[in-house]
């Protein structure tokens, strides 16, 4: 592409401008459907930092959003209570304590009256998974507690001894010790439990503040609720919750647990062991539980997912739908308890669906998008979710479920707290037809002005999962910024990904390098043959599973000029018994079929400059993988280091960053280099008409 001066500019040509954009996540209704709140994220004044406020959207779409928090740290974890104050999370001082150099989250009640928030509950070391209970506003939080404390006092005093002597040590006794980007461990996940009196939301005047009683209900855990959702019953009687369960040889599985809340005895709810039951949500009339359900799966059969109920007093589990072939999530209950919304991807896209009880399935959004955080009007004429795609991030939206009775209905916007911000191109769909009879799709974006006359380079974008699709705005892999450089970006969604039925999923399964790679190859040659396409000029790039796929493609063709890495698999052999789901991974290949999909055995046919990105606090994929990789593409590659040590190869490493780059600044670095490795190697641009490595790496 060229340059144009008429091309207009926007925030993704400019990736200061790009990081200060609100993130818009979240959604909760008050009780009787009049206020909705979301959370928007913003830069903090050094711009090193996401800070996240509450906001108040109108559900009518009359009024404009307002703010309704303005902590130095932010918020999060909103909910409401029967009566419509609202409730949130919050690392503020304690406006009575003297110790608060750097508090923890703590719960905090924001009146609907219009009075101050006011500090309710507060732990040593903090509260979060926030829930209240519908109709007895009974609360329910998780907090951290060690194993030998015995009550609050003594846990304060535990981890004081711990801060003060600079222990940080953890003895285990089982698996796992770590999860995505944090340790496990020494303290573990508790529910507590208080009920919000009328005396706490109006205190008597010149009265200290009230604070709510916190009670452990589940003091034996262990490490049973680590990773977690917990709901509670209308009634406030009953915590429902997925349970870890041990197995030999460091397998684990999850099961279902009823906890009641008066006495803390815990009856087993669903117990299967052909899969994992999680995060459940019980009916509004208080007889039903609904849960996800994820069959376990082995080397030669992909797992499915289904949404699943059984009653709240015990009896028999059933499947909803169990020919449906899409796999439904994150159910929420209609007023009436006889059906659920869920969403489900399909077709690259993520519609909301009516699931009843009855096995019943009616699609109920037409938008080309995918909606998340749903929130149904007590009446059940309708509902508030986020909707988000790849023409616009997430932003809060109204869908008629009166209308969609008689068949699916696009979402009305609603006046949110962020602008959406405008697009430096457009977005289409292209699809083939692969070898064995599926339908392989893609989306692409193309920037402004991408014709025959002046086609634009191909960047092929992979997703990460597998078991996922590209079906919604990312902010850490958002192809408008690399559109905006002139390039067109293909994200495709192979063999492995949801939303095309069980058959696409099992098509890859077991076999990483076979239907994945060729199904890439089949969407990238359609791609090349637009006439707005340049063929000549191409890179692939992918982060996680979509980085080990970046690696698999580098050891196996030479069509692309570049290829970048971000968190990306190499050993098979090594990664499985060092990501922190080790249990998972087992299921999934026989050290054989791992061997024959792993990338590393092919770095002798990489004659492609490969640009590696990884994190030293991975824990999904551990930093080995990308150690590995950066020593045997300098030491044993098509293009390895020279004899005087020079390579065209390239590692950005970020030593405290994740399996994610999440840091403002260093996202701005990420892209900075990625944008100046395809800008030498695809465009073929270097010196003052290139873009620079960022200045901040030395």
């Amino acid at each position: 592409m060229t340059d144009d001066a008429t091309t207009p500019s926007t925030p993704f040509h400019d990736l200061d401008e790009y990081v200060a954009l609100p993130r818009t996540s979240g959604l909760v209704l008050s009780p009787d459907g009049s206020r909705l709140v979301t959370a928007v994220a913003t830069l903090d004044t050094k711009r090193t930092r996401y800070v996240t406020s509450l906001w108040e959207v109108d559900p009518s779409g009359e009024r404009p959003a307002r703010r309704l928090t303005r902590g130095a740290k932010g918020e999060a974890g909103a909910a409401f209570t029967p009566e419509g104050d609202l409730l949130f999370t919050a690392a503020r001082p304690d406006p009575d304590g003297d110790d608060d150099d750097d508090p923890k989250p703590s719960l905090w009640l924001l009146p609907a009256d219009g009075a101050e928030a006011r500090l309710v509950a507060r732990r040593g070391a903090g509260v979060g998974g926030l829930r209240v209970a519908a109709d007895a506003g009974t609360v329910l939080l998780v907090a951290d507690v060690l194993p030998s404390a015995t009550d609050e006092a003594s846990d304060d005093e535990l981890r004081k001894a711990r801060k003060d002597k600079k222990v940080s040590a953890i003895l285990h006794t089982g698996y796992p010790v770590r999860y995505w980007d944090h340790d496990l461990g020494p303290a573990q996940p508790h529910l507590l439990v208080a009920d919000v009196g009328d005396d706490v939301v109006h205190p008597a005047a010149g009265a200290p503040d009230p604070r709510l009683a916190l009670r452990d209900v589940t003091t034996d855990a262990g490490a049973a609720l680590v990773e977690q959702e917990p709901a509670i019953s209308p009634d406030g009687r009953t915590v429902v919750t997925g349970w870890n369960r041990p197995l030999a040889r460091g397998d684990q599985r999850v099961v279902i647990v009823a906890v009641d809340v008066a006495t803390g005895e815990r009856r087993v709810l669903v117990d299967d062991p052909e899969a994992d039951v999680f995060a459940p949500v019980v009916s509004p009339d208080g007889q039903w539980v609904a849960f996800s359900r994820e069959t376990h799966s082995t080397p030669h059969e992909a797992p499915r997912l289904q949404v699943a109920v059984v009653p709240l007093a015990g009896g028999d589990v059933r499947v909803l739908a169990p020919q449906w072939d899409r796999w439904p999530h994150d159910p929420v209950w209609l007023p009436g308890s006889d059906a659920l919304v869920v969403q489900a991807d399909d077709d690259g896209r993520g519609p909301l669906f009516r699931l009843g009880l009855d096995d019943s399935v009616a699609r109920l959004t037409s938008d080309d998008a995918t909606f998340t955080d749903v929130r149904v009007h007590p009446d059940g004429t309708v509902l508030f979710a986020n909707r988000t795609s790849y023409l616009a991030p997430s932003h809060p939206v109204r869908v008629d479920l009166v209308a969609a009775a008689d068949g699916p209905v696009e979402a009305t916007a609603l006046r949110g707290p962020a602008p959406l911000p405008a697009l430096p191109g457009t977005l289409t769909e292209v699809e083939t037809t692969v070898a064995d009879g599926r339908r392989v799709r893609a989306w692409l974006a193309l920037p402004e002005g991408a014709s025959a006359a002046d086609p634009a380079p191909l960047l092929l974008w992979i997703h990460g999962g597998p078991l996922n699709s590209w079906n919604a705005w990312s902010w850490r892999w958002n192809p408008w910024l690399l559109v905006a450089q002139g390039y067109a970006v293909l994200l495709p969604d192979p063999a492995l990904s949801t939303g095309y039925g069980q058959q696409m999923v099992q098509a890859g399964w077991g076999a990483w390098g076979a239907a994945p790679f060729t199904d890439l190859m089949a969407i990238t040659d359609v791609t090349e043959q637009r006439a707005d396409v340049d063929e000549t000029r191409t890179a692939a790039m992918g982060g996680s599973f979509g980085g080990y796929m970046a690696n698999w493609v580098a050891g196996h063709t030479d069509r692309f000029r570049a290829v970048v890495t971000h968190a990306s698999l190499w050993a098979l052999d090594q990664f499985g018994p060092t990501t922190d789901a080790s249990f998972y991974w087992a299921r999934e290949m026989t050290p054989e079929m791992a061997l024959a999909s792993s990338p590393h055995l092919h770095v002798g046919n990489i004659r492609t400059p490969v640009l590696v990105v990884h994190g030293d606090r991975d824990y999904r994929v551990p930093i080995g993988e990308g150690l590995r990789l950066w020593w045997d593409l300098l030491s044993r590659s098509g293009l390895p280091a020279d004899d005087e040590g020079r390579t065209v190869h390239r590692f950005l490493y970020f030593p405290d960053e994740n399996h994610w780059v999440l840091a403002p600044q260093h996202a701005v670095v990420w892209y900075q280099a990625v944008e100046a490795f395809l800008a030498e190697h695809v465009l073929g641009l270097t010196g003052p008409d290139a873009p620079g490595y960022p200045t901040t790496l030395g």
